[in-house]
């Protein structure tokens, strides 16, 4: 591999712009860095280059540990967006500089430079000054002065950016002809999509400092993993709906089997539905429909941009037969685009009715769907669904925060023997005296996570995982990396050993820790920490959350009978810190 990061953090004032990223990028692979502002994305490049130091993990270039080598010494170019040339040396002077600071003789100087001009298409401009060139061939300088070294590895920081669009399409077009001549590993940083697109043999996507998902740009466009890739990829609407054993089902109705992708099990819980604007039917009547039916709408804008149409579709009948993940400030509408052929042969009016169809839709395999404040009176939930975390939350997650009143919470009442309407997304109640009760009843009635939310909580700035056994730690870590792609914290996986173990049994305490972290990383694009405490479970969480800022824990259970007993003194009185329950039970095996 050219390029391989291994857990790389770097913190400002505390805090991790760059957040445990691991990544592999092979030989003469065009790679970019994709996020938006403020994602991480040009730290995490200063660091490959070297002009920026890590706290945590370790960098090679080329099977070489360069995470402590200075810059100059690791053999990269660097191209940054505001072109950074000597205004008062020529162009063969700027592509000369790094070969003369290595006393390269004359000869192969000029020979070096001629061949760059060439693969840049800028000879005979040998002579002239920065100022006298043009903001794209300024650019194209700056490629050629990074590559005159012969750098084993070419790092560009959005070098597109102060170009106007046509001169951006041209360099883009130079940047990969000389990348692909050359064969030199190249990583470029940028926030825009298109020039991702046009660019990458693969994505790395970015943000709140962590690498979501790498994968190749067609790839992760129809199947994203994350919410926040799925909608920073182009336009998306996200929908919830409900899987079962018999497929996906919006409100009442099925939608046919063959046009859904992604994550189907027989397990019956919500979803999150990804449909582009693309894969989105319209058609005067249900029957007319060739794709599957999904609801009925309105025409409420109609956009003529060319080649496309753009349309924003109401739905008529709202969550009676589909529910947006999280609704619009001015109602629930769909994002539509339409070809031309799609146009001429179903022309739309505004205030037109529809019926909407959808050709594919893709189901994210994010286990928390959305959020449900659960308390025993109208006051209460509506109180507790106005927390600024939970706010925070739902608001990143792009997704919805629902109410339900249950009188199973009442102090003194407690009746949790049935099971009263299906759970939807995580269950969240107020941190209070009892509960540890209330988290009992909620998931004796059905709920899979119960989210422990103390009042006035802050974001965590660091999340502990922990599973009571080996039957609930692939659920706690598809929920851990659910939850953390959403967070800047940093996760620690702590398990904990019984006092008095063995020192022969420590080996296999740490196996288990990177088993841990190769099932997380593997299946569940999640990078965490791993600690080995010794002693009892309960004690030892409380003290590490102690010990923490701002603190999260994500507990897995696999049972509900005993949890008062094994986890006493993190339940026993009221939580001071955000829990995260995740209860699975254990799959009967045939």
């Amino acid at each position: 591999m050219s390029i391989t990061l291994d857990q790389v953090t770097k913190r400002y004032q505390g805090a991790p712009v760059v957040n445990d990223v691991s990544l592999e990028i092979g030989d003469g692979e065009f790679f970019v860095l994709l996020g938006p502002s403020g994602s991480g994305k040009s730290t995490l490049l200063r660091a490959i280059a070297g002009l920026t130091g890590v706290d945590h993990g370790r960098i090679a270039l080329h099977g070489r540990d360069v995470t402590h080598t200075a810059a100059r010494e690791r053999g990269v170019g660097l191209v940054f967006q505001n072109y950074a040339l000597f205004r008062h040396m020529t162009v063969a002077d700027n592509i000369e500089f790094a070969l003369r600071v290595r006393r390269v003789k004359r000869a192969e100087r000029v020979q070096r430079r001629k061949e760059l001009l060439r693969l840049v298409a800028l000879e005979g401009m040998d002579e002239r000054l920065p100022a006298q060139l043009s903001g794209g061939q300024q650019q194209r300088v700056a490629v050629a002065r990074a590559l005159a070294h012969k750098p084993e590895v070419l790092l560009l920081d959005e070098p597109f950016g102060a170009l106007d669009a046509k001169i951006r399409e041209e360099l883009r077009r130079t940047i990969r002809q000389v990348q692909r001549e050359l064969g030199i590993t190249t990583v470029l940083v940028t926030h825009d999509q298109e020039e991702a697109f046009a660019l990458a043999d693969r994505i790395g996507v970015m943000n709140l400092g962590r690498l979501l998902e790498v994968g190749r740009p067609d790839e992760l466009y129809k199947r994203p993993a994350t919410r926040f890739v799925a909608t920073f990829l182009g336009a998306a609407n996200l929908l919830l709906a409900r899987q079962s054993k018999d497929g996906i089902h919006f409100g009442n109705h099925a939608v046919n089997a063959r046009a859904v992708e992604g994550s189907v099990s027989g397990r019956e819980h919500e979803v999150v539905a990804v449909l582009r604007p693309e894969e989105i039917e319209l058609a005067p009547t249900r029957e007319a429909l060739t794709s599957s039916y999904l609801a009925a709408g309105t025409v409420e804008e109609l956009v003529f941009t060319g080649a496309l149409e753009r349309l924003r579709v109401r739905l008529t009948n709202g969550s009676a037969e589909v529910q947006l993940a999280k609704s619009n400030g001015d109602g629930e509408y769909l994002e539509v685009t339409r070809t031309q052929h799609e146009q001429r042969a179903f022309e739309v009016q505004r205030g037109q009715h529809v019926a909407i169809g959808v050709r594919r839709i893709h189901v994210l395999p994010t286990p928390l769907s959305s959020f449900t404040a659960c308390a025993a009176s109208d006051a209460e939930v509506e109180h507790l669904s106005r927390q600024p975390l939970l706010v925070e939350l739902a608001a990143r997650m792009k997704t919805r925060v629902a109410t339900r009143v249950e009188p199973a919470l009442a102090n003194g009442s407690r009746d949790c023997s049935s099971r009263s309407g299906k759970f939807v997304g995580a269950a969240v109640v107020a941190a209070q005296p009892d509960s540890l009760k209330d988290i009992e009843c909620l998931l004796a009635r059905g709920a899979e996570e119960v989210f422990v939310l103390p009042p006035n909580a802050p974001p965590p700035q660091r999340v502990l995982i922990h599973w009571a056994d080996e039957a609930a730690k692939s659920a706690t870590l598809a929920v851990s990396a659910s939850l953390l792609r959403h967070l800047s914290a940093e996760a620690i996986y702590v398990d904990v050993m019984p006092q008095g173990t063995a020192e022969s049994q420590r080996p296999h305490g740490m196996r288990a820790l990177l088993d841990a972290r190769s099932e997380a990383q593997a299946v569940h694009g999640l990078e965490m920490r791993t600690e080995l405490r010794v002693g009892n479970v309960s004690t030892e969480l409380v003290r590490q959350l102690g010990e923490s800022v701002d603190p999260l824990l994500i507990l897995g259970i696999s049972q509900i009978n005993g949890l008062a007993h094994r986890f006493a003194d993190l339940l026993a009185s009221t939580p001071r810190w955000p829990m995260l329950i995740v209860y699975r039970e254990p799959e009967v095996q045939a």
